[in-house]
């Protein structure tokens, strides 16, 4: 078990009143107004032991920055191809994937991960 760190939980807390997963720097920016002297390597480090923690879920988009999102309720995400904005989809679990997936598969499906790509609503209004 962690050591309570004042800096760990108000990242958590910070991710958990958002909604647009932020990048590491856009946490750090805005932590830094209640711990001035956090630093960014702080703020990474914190990051991944919270995501390993399965405290914060941490999304790879692929080019650009990792994200971070404080809902670790299953759900999924929408990434705009043209801004690289990371939502939340409003859709039902898919769990019938897992049992699809595991049909032709000697193992076992724990779970998985699923990102739908697009063009987001404020860039097709553009």
């Amino acid at each position: 078990m962690q050591k309570y760190s004042r800096q760990r939980e108000a990242i958590k807390n910070f991710l958990a009143a958002r909604h647009d997963h932020p990048a590491a720097e856009t946490i750090y920016l805005n932590i830094r107004e209640e711990f001035p002297n956090i630093s960014l390597g702080t703020v990474y480090r914190n990051l991944a032991l919270l995501s390993e923690m399965g405290e914060i879920r941490k999304i790879s988009i692929g080019s650009g920055p990792e994200r971070y999102d404080g809902n670790i309720q299953p759900h999924y995400h929408f990434i705009c191809k043209c801004c690289g904005s990371v939502l939340d989809l409003g859709i039902r679990g898919m769990d019938h994937i897992d049992i699809l997936a595991g049909q032709n598969f000697d193992g076992e499906i724990e779970g998985h991960n699923a990102y739908f790509y697009g063009t987001c609503p404020a860039c097709v209004a553009r």
